[in-house]
């Protein structure tokens, strides 16, 4: 595809070249090709995506929409509009581009669906409500060409099997649409091509790999040094990090929850001696203060920004010179995407510090930064399409139109999640969609679809289809509350800075103060879905946040393994972890690279079991409450347990002295199916398959449900379900997501088996160092955040015994 003038003189005014990746996307555009592009940050990857279509529409310029952009996030979606608008007015191109997001008001959706831009930048949610228009078989078939950015935000997740359903039904609407895929990270390319292409065919895809770019600059910041025993997300170190946001033009400090962004957000601005201005940014402030923070950014008048994932994808901040990581980041991809974000150009290196919590944050930091240089990614892991989606899609189809189950059948098996369905496995879900399952058939607000004579089967109701796009979406947040601030009374207006979740509101009173959008506001009274805040004082609560946490890769936990096997590498660590490490090797041994280290030490009166299994924090989590089970019965008096990325420490009464049998793998599923059917998170995931599947609404006109009022209906048709029909679709793909994202059953069974085949267990004469972190997260919940004197005595002795050599 040869470029029109407009836009090759654009780029020789500007003295650039179009690269050979641009180049090969335009040729697999020209060739039909479907096509997915990884090439580093800051190497013209958006404008590569976007070539074909500018060419296309700068030769003809034909009314209609041409180009669908999907983006995982919404500031994602307005800044390549930003981005776009700007190259479009300097080549003298009439193309049209807006975005349509949830923040987008209804007179211009209405008027998008009515003349419809060249290019539309949207996301999933958006998209499947464009979709579930009837409207959209006209709108859509002209479309040419999708664009998925940052795809890898997408595939593993259930917003990936959501948009890989648009994608099957956009493809049925305009045949010759083209996919086009576009990101930094992805580990496996192939395998990403065959999520992208129609009927999960990789080779219908064209892959492209840029070329060259600077390698990322990483360091770990370390002072006098030091790091600390325990603590995470980097907070002990506010002050330097502040001093290093003062050299910069401008910082973006990453972390890895909403909670910590308004926790360092604090901490800096307490350390900002010259009152810099400083931003912050996450998913719970309203739209209004995203946008107004983005728009001070580009404009260059902050020097630096406190932001959680939502800044982590793809933003084009091109001032930006340092990005911060406050804790350890989880993994190489991530700190890779991240780190990108600063020298938004491809021959200039990107800078990034990396500030460790503990001695296992500096460990995973390193082991991090290692796996970047090596250019080790983290690999993604493709699951079968999750059925709850499936469910919602059908729906939507429907308030779209009439179908026939056999074409939809089709059409859904060619998004690449959902090639394996079987033709009964998706009868079940129609037979779902429409009446709700066998249990529920007997009530008519759960009839959704009825059959025609022609065998095509449509909604009940317009009614329903209303109801659908109001409710429709995978993310399922906790329920909030908003924060507004203003006249310090309810009922008198005021602006809304954001939302908290509605359980943290719970424990509030009026007079109580916590931290919101980087200050201190005091609650002044609640009105029904709000709560009226004034400025504040005092010590604040932190709003605490359901989800978000990330775990440490499997990749990356057999890297932090090998650096403390490795003594060679020991030379570069800063010296205290050194001797940590040293002195563990002396009482007691290291983990190895492949075998789990349990060890058992009595301490005041209490039995302790350390296990290092290096499976991430949910995996521990459920391995501390089948451990502690298994103790219960064996007689040992569990009292408790902790659990890290790391290891998991339980304590109890009575020693364990041999602790094999604890960890046989064998009746796990066992186990695992009576522990979470009397657990809570059974019913929490319960909870969010239903509201996914529509069994439960979210909002109905003039009314949005409380949280107390959404788990009170779930829990009732839980009930139900769990007496009359215990293989319904949604309590299966509550059990699914239940082993999966809250449990993180597949490392736990790794970690079983391989502790049961090769466990080192080591009765330790005391403490070990490796314990110490284990501990004093036990003795902060034991004694409590606030008791900072008796918290600080405890961690002094326990540290001096744990380092004595025997």
């Amino acid at each position: 595809m040869e470029l029109p003038a407009a836009i090759t003189n654009w780029f020789a005014q500007r003295g650039w070249r179009v690269r050979g990746h641009q180049r090969a996307m335009l040729d697999a555009a020209a060739r039909g090709r479907h096509a997915l592009l990884t090439a580093p940050t800051g190497a013209g990857k958006t404008l590569a995506g976007f070539l074909p279509t500018l060419a296309e529409l700068a030769a003809d310029p034909a009314e209609g929409l041409h180009t669908l952009y999907i983006s995982p996030l919404k500031a994602l979606a307005v800044d390549v509009q930003r981005n776009l608008l700007t190259p479009i007015a300097e080549m003298g191109l009439g193309i049209m581009v807006e975005t349509r997001t949830g923040d987008t008001p209804a007179a211009r959706k209405t008027r998008q669906k009515e003349v419809p831009p060249h290019i539309l930048l949207t996301t999933p949610e958006s998209l499947a409500n464009l979709l579930s228009s009837p409207d959209a078989a006209s709108m859509m078939a002209g479309v040419k060409r999708v664009i998925v950015d940052e795809i890898h935000a997408f595939g593993t997740t259930k917003r990936g099997d959501q948009l890989s359903l648009c994608l099957a039904r956009l493809q049925r609407l305009a045949p010759d649409l083209q996919r086009v895929g576009l990101s930094a990270t992805i580990a496996d390319p192939e395998a990403w091509a065959g999520w992208l292409a129609p009927d999960a065919d990789a080779d219908l895809v064209e892959v492209v790999v840029a070329q060259g770019g600077a390698d990322p600059a990483i360091d770990i910041l370390v002072i006098d040094d030091r790091i600390p025993w325990g603590g995470h997300n980097g907070r002990w170190a506010a002050r330097a990090v502040m001093r290093r946001i003062e050299a910069a033009r401008l910082a973006i400090v990453f972390v890895n929850t909403r909670a910590v962004a308004e926790l360092v957000f604090r901490d800096l601005w307490a350390e900002n001696d010259h009152a810099l201005p400083i931003g912050i940014h996450h998913g719970s402030l309203a739209p209004e203060a995203r946008r107004k923070v983005e728009a001070a950014m580009a404009a260059g008048r902050l020097r630096a920004i406190v932001a959680t994932a939502s800044l982590d994808l793809g933003l084009d901040w091109g001032d930006v010179d340092l990005v911060i990581q406050m804790g350890a980041p989880k993994g190489a991809s991530r700190l890779l995407q991240r780190t990108g974000r600063a020298n938004h150009r491809m021959d200039e290196a990107s800078r990034c510090l990396i500030v460790p919590g503990n001695r296992f944050e500096y460990l995973e930091a390193l082991a991090a930064r290692d796996a970047v240089e090596a250019r080790e990614l983290d690999p993604d892991g493709f699951r079968p399409g999750a059925l709850d989606v499936l469910a919602q899609h059908v729906v939507g189809c429907a308030a779209a139109g009439p179908f026939f189950p056999d074409d939809l059948y089709d059409e859904v098996k060619s998004a690449a999640p959902y090639a394996g369905l079987t033709r009964s496995a998706f009868a079940s879900v129609l037979g779902y969609a429409a009446t709700g399952g066998y249990a529920l058939k007997a009530y008519e607000r759960y009839q959704r679809l009825v059959t025609q004579p022609d065998g095509r089967m449509r909604l009940r109701s317009a009614a329903l289809a209303r109801q659908w796009r109001m409710n429709s979406g995978t993310i399922v947040e906790a329920v909030t509350m908003n924060v507004v601030f203003g006249t310090g009374k309810p009922g008198r207006g005021g602006r809304k800075l954001g939302q908290v979740e509605e359980y943290f509101v719970s424990q509030l009173r009026v007079g109580d103060s916590f931290m919101f959008a980087g200050q201190v506001v005091e609650v002044t009274g609640f009105d029904g879905g709000d709560v009226h805040v004034r400025l504040g004082r005092g010590a604040p609560k932190v709003p605490s946040y359901m989800g978000g946490r990330m775990p440490m890769t499997t990749r990356l936990a057999a890297r932090v393994r090998g650096l403390m096997n490795d003594r060679t590498r020991w030379a570069e660590m800063p010296p205290d972890v050194r001797e940590w490490l040293a002195i563990q090797s002396r009482v007691s041994r290291l983990p190895g690279r492949d075998d789990v280290l349990v060890e058992t030490f009595e301490r005041d009166g209490r039995w302790y079991m350390v296990v290092y299994g290096f499976a991430g924090a949910a995996a521990h989590q459920t391995l501390g409450m089948l451990v502690t089970q298994r103790m219960e019965r064996a007689g040992l008096k569990p009292m408790g347990f902790v659990a890290s990325d790391y290891a998991m420490a339980a304590w109890s009464l009575d020693p364990v002295d041999d602790p094999q049998p604890l960890f046989d793998p064998t009746v796990l599923e066992d186990e695992l199916a009576e522990w979470l059917a009397a657990s809570p998170f059974l019913r929490r995931a319960f909870r969010e398959v239903a509201i996914i599947g529509g069994l439960i609404e979210r909002t109905q006109p003039g009314v949005h449900k409380s949280g107390k009022a959404m788990s009170v209906s779930a829990d009732l048709i839980y009930d139900v379900l769990r007496r009359h029909e215990p293989d319904h679709l949604l309590l299966t793909a509550a059990w699914t997501d239940a082993r999966g994202k809250l449990t993180d059953v597949a490392r736990l069974a790794g970690l079983l088996e391989e502790a049961h085949a090769r466990m080192s267990h080591v009765r330790a004469s005391h403490v070990t160092p490796l314990a110490v972190p284990s501990l004093l997260t036990i003795g902060r919940e034991r004694v409590g955040d606030s008791a900072d004197a008796t918290l600080l005595i405890e961690a002094e002795a326990l540290i001096a015994e744990a380092m004595a050599v025997d």
